[in-house]
């Protein structure tokens, strides 16, 4: 049934004149990005929520941005809704970016919000995981949460026009063509990567939606422990071997999000794109800070640069299913059918 749906959302959308799957759709940062990126009116889920031109007229507890940069443990923007009271099986499409500092125009996150996270630059992506506070962001407690991506059923997203940036891989602003956002049981998980790899889709997959960070983006984040490490590739999605993480730095929470401290971020050399984990050509790393403040000093990990691997920490099951949600759906699916007969005869 859940195919079924999703499948007829797809074609519907597709036979749209005009339709681009949000996925496809390339923007500069910050000078070329549209007012709304998502455009497709009258659709089965409805209009974009927010707008995609964020700035400090934007940036507050009411912005509606849905343009997420990400950059180090430090700088990062994640998925959540505006409004309290919906579980994010209910409003995936409509969520909102949260960002660990001020500047992006967007929704600051809370102090108390972040409870540990582990940031990882590897050859094909970074990421962060962690423990978090979610009712601090508007999610309701104790919901499993679910997955953002830009894809959907629809090929619009979750959420419906939200796009990514960073600076991570070369310095300069690129746009995140893959992306898996999971949020809920006050964990998250975010990784990006990087478009000039041949494998981006395969590392942020977004059909295994019901299995969570452990399988999408294993790690070794620890509660009340915020490091910035590089790392080996993990195996493709889904898969729930930690990855071996290496040269990590300690930071103090209030140092790196109560004030202008910018992270070292580890640029991995070495390996051709695309080429990964090769036992014959070792990873050289260098630590570069992002942003403009002034860099913090970090505490190494016991024993210098130790190598982590093994299972890591736990991580809790996000899954995007829900009653409610797969009722609607289906509600819908008759209507749907209908629309695509009409709209291809």
């Amino acid at each position: 049934m859940a195919l079924l749906v999703a499948t007829s959302l797809s074609l519907l959308a597709l036979a749209q004149p005009g339709f681009v799957p949000l996925a496809q759709k390339r923007f500069t940062y910050p000078d070329g990005i549209p007012y709304k990126v998502d455009t497709d009116v009258g659709q089965p889920r409805g209009n974009q929520k927010g707008y995609n031109i964020c700035n400090s007229t934007t940036e507050g507890p009411e912005s509606l941005c849905q343009t997420a940069l990400f950059n180090s443990l430090d700088d990062f923007c994640f998925w959540a809704p505006a409004e309290p009271g919906h579980t994010v099986g209910e409003i995936e499409g409509e969520m909102i970016a949260w960002c660990t500092k001020p500047g992006h125009g967007t929704r600051v996150l809370p102090p108390g919000t972040l409870q540990g996270v582990q940031f990882m630059k590897t050859p094909d992506y970074v990421q962060v995981t962690g423990f978090m506070d979610q009712t601090r962001i508007n999610m309701v407690k104790g919901d499993a949460g679910g997955e953002m991506d830009p894809h959907g059923a629809d090929l619009r997203g979750n959420p419906m026009g939200g796009i990514m940036f960073t600076q991570s891989f070369n310095g300069s602003w690129v746009q995140v063509e893959e992306w898996h956002n999971f949020m809920g049981n006050d964990y998250f998980c975010l990784k990006a990567c990087d478009p000039a790899g041949r494998d981006d889709a395969r590392f942020c997959e977004h059909i295994y939606d019901t299995v969570g960070c452990g399988a999408n983006a294993p790690s070794n984040a620890q509660r009340d422990v915020f490091e910035s490490c590089a790392g080996e590739n993990q195996d493709f999605p889904p898969s729930p071997r930690v990855p071996t993480s290496s040269s990590c730095s300690q930071f103090k929470s209030a140092d790196i999000y109560g004030g202008c401290t910018a992270v070292p971020v580890a640029q991995i050399t070495g390996l051709p794109v695309g080429v990964t984990n090769d036992p014959s050509r070792p990873l050289r790393v260098t630590q570069s800070a992002s942003g403009t403040c002034a860099t913090s000093t970090p505490t190494p990990k016991p024993g210098g640069s130790a190598t982590n691997s093994g299972t890591g920490t736990s991580a809790p099951t996000q899954t995007s299913s829900s009653t409610k949600k797969s009722a609607a759906l289906s509600g819908v699916m008759v209507i749907i059918m209908f629309s695509i007969v009409t709209l291809l005869t």
